[in-house]
């Protein structure tokens, strides 16, 4: 064999031995961390978490674009929280429904189940509203004063009371946790049907590939783009927002990098169902997610329109979607100009 064959040869079997012992040991941390940081069946009752709640307060916040038929479940899944309890004061101290310009009753529904409602255009009125989920999580942390802010979604169906107390306790109990995902079984509901699973499309066939090519530390969150999860303000006001449904795996990608990997953890919420969407409206969610994902990888997003297609009458025609991937500035910075 030729000697600069032959070094190349051996230089490639180093770098193959020198990946495989960072992937195991990558494996371990992971590993590590989920034992550690994984809830699978969280016990806290309120009388627990009111007990270790000491001053700091709880805010709420359902974001809602016309969710009549469920929003009031949701809401009165959590209002018994907003009441003394036995160990002392609420547990939640705010909880708000923000509409992003509902056409439904969706305002009406909520304010009659007892949550207090505003819009997103009355938050933060100086500003022009963006389209987007993320837009009014980001306005929400005007609003409200909570030292932590739970997010609940407003399309959730037979919503389990204890989602919030299980989002809370690894922030009230633990330390150094900033950022607590709830994860569960998702099924399927179809038109006039239902599967036990395969809800979660895009967490499947996007979200977690692309963490394990870009961000494989995370290859443990079991539903990174999961609605229901729960932060410090602290966190939540230090970072960017992605206006649109990127929302969800920017703040992931952003507390991993700025507080590391045990500033997260999760917890069983047992099964999530809600109203699952058409592969058309999960592709326009899919496009928002990865040009989040990219900018906080470091990768420019072409910012260009989603264009997919439609058959009509035999004929195949283009269906574009704009869609933006800008992120808000972190609002502490919004709010120190004001």
């Amino acid at each position: 064999m030729r000697p600069d064959v032959e070094n190349r040869s051996v230089t490639g079997e180093a770098s193959i031995a020198s990946d495989k012992v960072r992937s195991e040991a990558r494996s371990r941390a992971i590993q590590h961390w989920f034992a550690d940081r994984t809830v699978q069946d969280p016990q806290w009752t309120v009388r627990d978490l009111l007990a270790v709640k000491g001053n700091r307060t709880v805010s709420v916040v359902l974001p809602a674009l016309d969710e009549e038929a469920t929003v009031g479940g949701v809401v009165s899944a959590v209002l018994p929280l907003t009441r003394p309890g036995r160990g002392g004061g609420p547990l939640v101290d705010e909880l708000v429904v923000v509409d992003s310009g509902s056409t439904d009753r969706t305002v009406e529904v909520a304010r009659a189940a007892g949550a207090r409602v505003a819009r997103r255009e009355d938050v933060l009125p100086e500003l022009p509203c963006v389209p987007g989920k993320g837009e009014v999580l980001w306005r929400s942390l005007a609003l409200t004063s909570g030292d932590i802010v739970v997010f609940l979604d407003s399309d959730l169906v037979e919503v389990d009371t204890g989602f919030v107390p299980a989002l809370l306790g690894p922030l009230l109990t633990g330390r150094g946790v900033h950022l607590v995902k709830g994860f569960y079984r998702r099924p399927l509901r179809m038109e006039r049907s239902e599967t036990d699973s395969g809800g979660g499309r895009v967490t499947e066939l996007l979200a977690r590939p692309l963490i394990a090519a870009l961000r494989p530390e995370l290859s443990g969150v079991v539903q990174p783009l999961g609605g229901e999860y729960a932060g410090t303000r602290e966190l939540l006001e230090s970072v960017p927002f992605a206006a649109g449904y990127g929302v969800e795996i920017g703040l992931l990608l952003d507390t991993h990098d700025a507080h590391g990997l045990d500033a997260i953890a999760q917890v069983n919420l047992g099964v999530r169902k809600h109203r699952n969407r058409s592969l058309r409206a999960l592709g326009v969610m899919a496009r928002q997610i990865l040009g989040t994902a990219l900018s906080r990888c470091g990768m420019s997003d072409s910012g260009g329109d989603f264009t997919q297609f439609l058959q009509v009458a035999g004929e195949w025609l283009p269906d574009t979607t704009e869609v933006a991937v800008a992120d808000r500035p972190p609002m502490r910075e919004v709010l120190a100009r004001r």
